[in-house]
């Protein structure tokens, strides 16, 4: 939905842009197309891989960072940026981190299980699976997976950990195969390694982070358009965007007017036409939302 983000972001030449999921560099080489000379670009990736995709740009008028998005605003007041024009998110893993087996994303390859974006960062699936408590398991796996038996799969991932480490994606799915419906195999793999990602990389967290700042960020008349592929992700969006906080409940000033920095301009989501997912079957989920400072 490359068209849709930038007629959101609806960008002006001279203008300020940031776009906080660097990865491969598509949706930036993009907006640079828009862009004049006097126009400046800034882009965070915390993944090297899209430092290096940066670097091969070789463009004047782009800054990258690499950092998590969740210090936007920390970054922006370094580089001397009080306010940008648009913002752009695309959230989750990027294409080239889910086809590259030994990053662990992916439920196609057999791999160590990793799945961090950050490659320096503690915390791996694989200590995940195998340190985490039955609680704790049970509860990532329902909140972050909604997977149906998350109770009983965290038992027997505690149980089969006994005998010998969990190391792998098959060791992985060699437990989780006993448990998924029968026919639905390949989701109940993906929605398990889903809870397991979103953990690993606090993603939900982050997100709110952000959007926190968004607000403080955003030039008066400036846009935000931020791309989900989970219900968790777009209900944190879609509420920020009409209320100004994550329970989605407006609130109001003693004379009724209410109390919220965003406005939404789409009313519903786009979504990615039957086209595009037959050519980018992940776009399938994809729901993009836009919101202009009040």
């Amino acid at each position: 939905m490359l068209q849709a983000c930038l007629d959101g972001l609806n960008i002006r030449p001279e203008g300020t842009y940031v776009d906080v999921t660097f990865g491969g560099g598509g949706h930036a080489r993009a907006i640079l197309d828009r862009l004049g000379p006097q126009g400046r670009l800034i882009a965070f990736d915390q993944d090297p891989d899209a430092k290096a995709n940066a670097t091969a740009l070789n463009d004047p008028r782009l800054t990258f960072v690499a950092a998590n998005f969740r210090h936007l605003k920390r970054y922006l007041r370094l580089y001397k940026i009080e306010q940008v024009d648009g913002i752009l998110a695309d959230l989750g893993i990027s294409s080239h981190q889910i086809d590259t087996p030994e990053r662990g994303f992916s439920t196609r390859f057999d791999a160590d299980l990793d799945m961090r974006m950050n490659q320096s960062g503690e915390l791996t699936a694989r200590r995940v699976v195998n340190e985490y408590p039955e609680d704790k398991l049970h509860k990532i796996l329902g909140m972050y997976g909604e997977v149906i038996n998350a109770r009983t799969l965290a038992g027997a991932i505690v149980s089969s950990r006994l005998n010998r480490p969990i190391e792998t994606s098959s060791d992985l799915k060699s437990i989780l195969q006993r448990y998924a419906p029968r026919g639905k195999e390949n989701k109940y793999f993906a929605q398990v390694f889903q809870a397991l990602r979103i953990e690993v990389n606090e993603e939900l967290a982050v997100l709110e982070e952000f959007l926190a700042q968004v607000p403080d960020v955003l030039a008066p008349a400036g846009r935000v358009v931020i791309m989900s592929y989970h219900s968790l992700e777009d209900r944190l969006v879609k509420n920020f965007f009409r209320a100004g906080n994550f329970q989605g409940a407006v609130e109001k000033d003693l004379y009724g007017n209410e109390l919220k920095p965003l406005r939404g301009v789409t009313r519903k989501p786009t979504e990615a036409s039957a086209d595009e997912v037959s050519r980018n079957p992940r776009a399938r989920s994809a729901r993009l939302r836009v919101a202009e400072k009040a």
